[in-house]
């Protein structure tokens, strides 16, 4: 994509409503703009970000075994009426209704539009065991939405549902979900830890959430500090195997928020505790028949006898993760993203646009990284270098290539980094191999 062509609407202020890094840096760099409180429009550069989070959200669970659907953000009152949920749910529900005079609402979630699909087509227990997502827009009517996307209104949620026979096998589902979880974090660089919580307004008696260590956290945290060196990636990892062995690895330390924090246990820990500030990025909950039994989803047993299917669900704020990721990597300069997030895989910058030489040499890399699939921006625009480089630190792109007059006459471009801000005077070839080896 070239710059000049490029919907970007960058600002060199911050903005005086941003009171976290991650919404100031949004707005800065063009990613959203907000249409009315807690609600946002995703600007192209903001899009191609939450496309690749979810991308990678959607990848994992894939692996995992679960299988993608798409439910309506409007779901009718009854089914949360039959849950008991419609009135207990509180001002959060954004209730409305339609031209006909029906009680409809704005799903915060979708535990009851699950349950009455499976038990719409599941009649026996030969049809369990099911583990279904989707990912999909979701509405809750903060009392005071803050922080941008952090805590928005309208925000893209990942929500996965388990149904099985037996516990047993509600309880493999969740070990399925909680290390897909690992993983999904993991491979955007992020370390997100574990933590015994409560259930909340989903209900159950079980429930993980996982929370990335960042300075503008909304909990506090503590964990002991050999969870940070471990590395799901670096595991083998068999979905259709005994997942409770890599569960244990990452549950047998001490971590818990301010919520549910142990001092004796902690101090336990002498040095080796970790006191931090951390943002929750995905929670999964078992909550076994909860649902199932108050929709009537029951199913016909190996004896013919009736038998609730035991349920879980497991959620990924998408959109949040954007938010997250950026107050995890971020520096005085600008957004620093993961590759594997990054809109862009490389930039360009011509420090002389117009200039014959320059033009050339900024044009092959283009067409030659995009042929190879980097996905370049190529700042192509007759401003001056300073607002080019300010531009390119702030939207946050891994590798920067730098064309300039007196490197193209020593047949050489500058190779930059964005995350340690090393620099080297290369030939363009052997930046493009760096770039695509």
């Amino acid at each position: 994509m070239r710059m000049s062509r490029y919907f970007l609407p960058t600002l060199k202020e911050d903005p005086s409503e941003a009171q976290i890094a991650s919404h100031r840096l949004m707005l800065r760099a063009g990613m959203i703009r907000q249409s009315s409180a807690g609600i946002y429009s995703w600007l192209p550069l903001g899009l191609k970000v939450l496309s690749k989070v979810e991308d990678v959200v959607r990848e994992e669970q894939d692996a995992a075994g679960a299988q993608e659907l798409l439910m309506p953000t409007i779901q009718p009152a009854e089914i949360w009426q039959e849950s008991g949920r419609y009135d207990d749910y509180g001002a959060e529900m954004l209730r409305i209704r339609d031209r006909h005079d029906r009680d409809m609402l704005f799903g915060p979630t979708n535990e009851e539009m699950i349950t009455e699909i499976v038990r719409a087509h599941t009649r026996s227990y030969k049809d369990l065991p099911k583990l279904l997502y989707h990912i999909q827009w979701k509405f809750r009517d903060e009392v005071r939405p803050r922080f941008g996307i952090m805590r928005g209104r309208e925000f893209l949620m990942k929500d996965s549902y388990s149904f099985d026979l037996t516990y047993e096998g509600a309880r493999a589902a969740y070990n399925r979900m909680f290390v897909a979880y690992l993983r999904t974090f993991a491979r955007m660089g992020l370390k997100a830890i574990p933590m015994a919580a409560d259930t909340g307004p989903i209900g159950g008696d079980l429930s993980h959430e996982f929370i990335i260590l960042a300075e503008t956290g909304e909990s506090e945290v503590f964990c002991h500090k050999d969870l940070l060196d471990l590395d799901v990636l670096g595991e083998s990892v068999d979905y259709d195997s005994d997942l409770q062995p890599i569960v244990d690895r990452w549950t047998g330390m001490y971590a818990a928020t301010d919520e549910k924090h142990d001092p004796e246990e902690a101090a336990k820990l002498g040095d080796r505790l970790l006191n931090a500030r951390g943002i929750e990025v995905g929670h999964i909950f078992y909550f076994g028949t909860k649902y199932s039994k108050a929709m009537n989803a029951a199913v016909a047993g190996p004896d013919g006898e009736h038998v609730f299917p035991e349920m879980g669900s497991y959620g990924i704020g998408v959109s949040r993760l954007v938010g997250g990721l950026i107050e995890a990597f971020h520096d005085e300069n600008g957004i620093v993203w993961p590759e594997s997030i990054a809109p862009f895989g490389a930039g360009i910058i011509n420090l002389k646009s117009g200039d014959v030489a320059c033009d050339d040499v900024a044009a092959d890399l283009y067409g030659k990284l995009k042929a190879m699939g980097r996905d370049p921006i190529y700042d192509d625009r007759d401003i001056r270098a300073g607002a080019k480089f300010a531009d390119m630190d702030l939207i946050g792109i891994p590798w920067q290539i730098v064309v300039g007059p007196r490197g193209v006459k020593n047949d050489v471009v500058e190779l930059k980094n964005r995350a340690n801000g090393e620099r080297e005077e290369i030939s363009a070839e052997s930046a493009l191999a760096r770039l695509t080896g």
